[in-house]
């Protein structure tokens, strides 16, 4: 269970769903989760990972920059602010979005709430 503005906890589970089926177009067959396990201090951590494209780690500075793309628009489309979009609902509401990935492999999305939630 979540505490937020629905409409824009809706958007952000859109904009990172639909990353993550954008990302794995590509394969075959695709595996994409969406789980939560519980972080520090108790605080619930919310995730979704997929083996798609992946993206290098050295890049991801600009992974929650408007407009900034790690990959050409030619091989994903899209305009470069989901990622932008999803990190500053969730800053208002106390809680932060970190990534990992490896290029080509996987990429996990992790939300995390503030402690109070």
């Amino acid at each position: 269970m979540v505490r937020g503005d629905q409409r824009l906890l809706v958007l952000v589970l859109k904009n990172l769903i639909g990353n993550a089926w954008k990302f794995t177009s590509k394969l075959p067959v695709a595996h994409i989760s969406m789980c939560s396990l519980a972080g520090p201090d108790r605080q619930t951590v919310y995730f979704i990972k997929d083996d798609g494209a992946g993206f290098d780690m050295a890049y991801s500075d600009k992974l929650f920059g408007t407009f900034q793309r790690l990959h050409a628009v030619t091989d994903f489309p899209g305009s470069g602010v989901g990622l932008a979009t999803v990190q500053r609902i969730i800053s208002r509401h106390g809680g932060r979005v970190l990534a990992e990935s490896k290029l080509g492999q996987v990429a996990t999305f992790f939300v995390l709430g503030n402690r109070a939630s």
